[in-house]
């Protein structure tokens, strides 16, 4: 699955990133819309990542889907 494909399907696989990163919000959910680069963001302000780490965190994710 790419990330053209994601951020289509948001709604159906927002709630398989909810179960990984519960921390974030439903307001952050709402609007990271499934882009990559919102994602990544997220994860690494809320999780204390590194880009690089939250970077490979999410694309770890995406492929797991």
């Amino acid at each position: 699955m790419n990330w053209d494909q994601i951020e289509g399907n948001w709604k159906q696989l927002k709630g398989k990133a909810q179960a990984k990163w519960g921390d974030i919000t439903d307001d952050e959910w709402h609007s990271a819309e499934g882009r990559r680069e919102e994602l990544v963001g997220l994860v690494q302000e809320k999780y204390g990542h590194a880009k690089e780490a939250a970077e490979r965190e999410v694309d770890d994710w995406m492929r797991g889907i």
